[in-house]
């Protein structure tokens, strides 16, 4: 592979599952930028965002992505908003092959449903209201950042990562 993967989108697109299948099939691990913040501050996600407010998160988010790749990473499932920031666009337009992983807000909505209170940016509300607000903010800079758009609707994590895969291998870097 000459340059990452790194897989974008709204939550509830399968990021986290495309990216762990994507590491076995290649044979390289799977970084979840998430997680990742997670390990470093010690803390939940969502208890950084409580805590700290979007902005720092953000920021430790550019920082965290910087580090991953610094360190090597393959293949990179990067949280929902990971494309807020011109800077991160940027990183993963220039040095990873970015993917889009599209997904209708109402199958996000019943993916996340049993995870929801741990996904800050939720809020009150209908799910499926406030993801269809988030995509239509985030779709035009998803695109910015990303080589490829592949549809999870419908598809088991297995499928996604096969079509990755083959479009990847059929438009090289």
């Amino acid at each position: 592979m000459t340059r990452p993967i790194a897989l974008v989108g709204l939550m509830g697109a399968g990021k986290s599952s495309v990216a762990r299948i994507l590491g076995e099939r290649l044979g390289v691990p799977a970084v979840d930028l998430d997680l990742e913040l997670e390990a470093a501050s010690g803390t939940p996600v969502a208890r950084l965002f409580a805590r700290d407010g979007e902005g720092a998160f953000r920021t430790a988010e550019r920082a965290a992505l910087e580090r991953v790749l610094a360190a090597g990473a393959q293949v990179l499932a990067c949280g929902g908003g990971v494309v807020l920031d011109p800077a991160n666009r940027a990183v993963l337009k220039s040095r990873c092959r970015t993917v889009w992983l599209e997904v209708a807000p109402g199958e996000a909505a019943r993916r996340i449903a049993p995870d929801g209170p741990t996904r800050p940016l939720l809020g009150k509300g209908l799910p499926e209201e406030r993801l269809n607000e988030l995509l239509g903010a985030r779709a035009p800079l998803y695109a910015e950042a990303s080589e490829l758009r592949v549809a999870t609707d419908a598809r088991t994590p297995e499928e996604v990562a096969a079509e990755v895969l083959r479009r990847l291998e059929a438009a090289p870097a």
